[in-house]
């Protein structure tokens, strides 16, 4: 007679037995990824993709979670250190929000220095290489970089020069940006994306300097009439995931998820400036002039804000030879 005394430790053997495949190990290994940006966010959509490929090329050995909105409880200041402890196997990292703990991060915000994606592309050529220390120092590894749109300063009214900025009050997301609009002459206001259209509708501030994405989300042409595409500064997002999780992945299984990032990265670049593309004609539609500034404008305003980088460098020496490989390969000084 089979009771259940006698069941189980015949249950517990026939588990132990070599090759046998527990339910646990068929379910693979299974990776929460943690963001800040919602779901209507092309970043997350990006991660989705990224998350669906794995799993795909894996055969579901590695599955990820994308945990969008912040769902975890990790805001973006704090999404390099939390992979770092572990608190999360994966994250999506905004890269300029990590100075306080790696100022090299910090390479991309500086004002004028970069002018395009093409031109992100070439310092990345030379920046990554520090990321990847970065990364290693953090235990984690970055597994694809994606770049925000293009940045655009929106304004009240057109204007022809520089000067004209003088006293204008200007959002910015952070301090580098509002110290950059000091320096055009301009008064920098920090300020959470929440108040920017209270703010715009009031008159505390009359400009904002921000994505094109950003404006369609506020709907700017309600308030403002003229955005410059000034390039002013790039910042990317970095999907990394902790190294104590990686080594839990088979080489081959390594290997097909370094290949899947590879090959999605160019893709979901061309996502940003599609996103970029298609913001700009909304703004143009809902009734704003969309100006790319003069090569005389762009000259000033490098001039303007060149201590910047001179003094991010003096906070990250480390980055001086990779901005100035940088710029030589752009035949800039």
């Amino acid at each position: 007679m089979i009771t259940r005394r006698s069941l189980l430790p015949a249950a517990t053997a026939l588990l132990a037995a070599p090759g046998l495949i527990r339910p646990a190990r068929a379910a693979g290994l299974s990776l929460d990824l943690a963001t800040v940006w919602p779901d209507g966010n092309f970043h997350t959509a990006n991660a989705r993709r990224f998350a669906a490929e794995v799993a795909k090329a894996t055969e579901n050995a590695v599955t990820i979670n994308v945990q969008s909105g912040g769902a975890l409880g990790f805001k973006g200041p704090e999404q390099l250190s939390a992979v770092r402890d572990g608190l999360v196997p994966m994250a999506d990292i905004l890269n300029n929000q990590q100075i306080g703990e790696e100022p090299m991060m910090a390479v991309e915000s500086i004002s004028f220095l970069v002018g395009s994606f093409d031109e992100l592309r070439t310092l990345h050529k030379h920046l990554m290489p520090e990321y990847e220390k970065v990364a290693a120092k953090n235990n984690q590894k970055f597994l694809y970089i994606v770049p925000w749109p293009t940045q655009y300063i929106h304004l009240k009214t057109p204007i022809s020069s520089v000067d004209q900025l003088r006293g204008v009050r200007i959002r910015s997301s952070d301090k580098t940006t509002a110290d950059m609009c000091n320096l055009l002459g301009g008064a920098g206001t920090m300020m959470p994306w929440g108040e920017v259209v209270p703010a715009l509708a009031s008159g505390r501030i009359e400009g904002v300097a921000t994505s094109a994405t950003s404006g369609v989300d506020g709907r700017f042409w309600e308030f403002l009439k003229a955005t410059y595409r000034t390039n002013h500064t790039f910042s990317s997002q970095l999907v990394s995931i902790n190294l104590d999780s990686w080594g839990q992945i088979s080489p081959a299984n390594r290997a097909r998820i370094e290949e899947v990032a590879k090959r999605l990265q160019p893709e979901f670049w061309q996502v940003a400036a599609d996103d970029d593309t298609s913001s700009v004609k909304k703004l143009i539609a809902g009734g704003m002039q969309v100006i790319d500034p003069s090569p005389e404008m762009m000259a000033e305003m490098r001039r303007r804000t060149a201590p910047i980088k001179e003094d991010f460098l003096k906070r990250a020496p480390a980055a001086k030879p990779v901005i100035a490989a940088y710029l030589a390969e752009l035949g800039r000084s």
